[in-house]
């Protein structure tokens, strides 16, 4: 005949009570430190050892002893609650964001422009949340979300999905830029006749970026002279310093390189390009403690 296996739940409360009366070596001992009548102690150790068909205590005239089976237990009663108090402290601390991750998606620009400072302060007032920035186009960041990669996701473009909720959190200007001496910057107003005799680098074609400025330019768009398109906004900021045309580009991303000199924004008469910046997350996923902090700052930082 087979052997029958017997597969029992311990009860979380016939274990801790077993262990305080372990700890205490009797069951008035245990009843104390656990706070519980001395009759219920003893009840539940009686339904423990009836349900494991084992005897886990020896009674003795005073106190009790345990089994080879109860040291057995006993060893494992330990273990088991410590883990369970590990656990207990690990989400306390992850809800006091004493620890955590956050992995956040964003465009290029966005990456690379908008999020360090902000990324920076989120980091000085949470240092013990490990932060995880992924960049790609709106394509890459809508499959990372979809996926459950990432929590958040920042974008230049429009995203449309059923399972996604999408708001606006901020606007940028797109600016017309030149290499520094360019006779264009000398002028007080230029128009979008005057530029479209330009040779320009744009985005590469699919673009989000790139989808504005078309928009932006209308008519004139064919009329514009373009002899470059990358992928990279320092790319083509670097290729408008060299010499070799302007760009139209985020307004963000052009911060340092005036300041140094290096480029100049054409004071534009008839072109404003103003691009909403979009902000996606899952629909009705809940958001973590980490999240909620980071979009605190986020919003803060740009206010």
């Amino acid at each position: 005949m087979p052997a029958i296996t017997i597969y029992y739940n311990m009860n979380r409360n016939h274990l801790a009570l077993f262990r305080a009366v372990a700890k205490a070596g009797s069951i008035s001992g245990g009843a104390l430190l656990a706070r519980v009548s001395q009759p219920a102690v003893s009840k539940q150790i009686a339904e423990l050892e009836g349900s494991l068909e084992l005897r886990l205590l020896d009674r003795l005239p005073r106190g009790c002893k345990l089994t080879e089976a109860g040291t057995i237990l006993e060893d494992y009663a330990d273990r088991l609650l410590a883990i369970e108090k590990d656990a207990v402290r690990a989400l306390q601390e992850y809800r006091g964001l004493k620890r955590g991750r956050l992995s956040i998606g964003a465009s290029l620009t966005i990456g690379a422009y908008l999020l360090p400072g902000i990324i920076a302060e989120f980091h000085r007032l949470f240092p013990e949340i490990e932060l995880d920035l992924k960049m790609g186009n709106s394509d890459e960041i809508q499959k990372l979300l979809l996926a459950g990669t990432i929590e958040i996701g920042m974008t230049e473009g429009l995203i449309e999905s059923e399972g996604l909720d999408s708001s606006i959190f901020f606007e940028d200007d797109l600016v017309v830029i030149a290499p520094k001496g360019h006779p264009l910057l000398k002028k007080k107003q230029v128009t979008l006749h005057e530029i479209s005799g330009e040779p320009f680098i744009f985005r590469e074609a699919g673009s989000g970026i790139r989808e504005y400025i078309e928009k932006a330019l209308g008519r004139h768009m064919n009329k514009i002279n373009i002899v470059l398109s990358l992928a990279s906004p320092a790319a083509i900021k670097n290729f408008v310093a060299s010499g070799m045309g302007i760009a139209i580009v985020p307004r963000m991303a052009t911060s340092l390189e005036v300041k140094a000199g290096l480029l100049g924004v054409i004071a534009m008469k008839d072109l404003q390009i103003r691009r909403p910046l979009q902000l996606h997350r899952i629909r009705d996923r809940n958001q973590s403690p980490s999240l909620i902090r980071f979009l605190d700052v986020l919003n803060t930082s740009l206010s």
